[in-house]
């Protein structure tokens, strides 16, 4: 419930970026690890060009 109630409060700025989460190979030893970074609306897609 919190969470509607700060979504519905939220106005402006913030809904113009989003929480990008990618996956990423490790060079070294070949694991996944997972990259988070918040993202401008408008980069969306270089991000994960990347």
């Amino acid at each position: 419930m919190a969470k509607k109630v700060v979504a519905s409060l939220q106005k402006g700025e913030g809904r113009t970026y989003t929480k990008c989460i990618k996956m990423v190979k490790s060079d070294k030893t070949g694991a996944y690890a997972f990259q988070e970074e918040m993202v401008h609306n408008d980069k969306l897609k270089e991000f994960f060009a990347e």
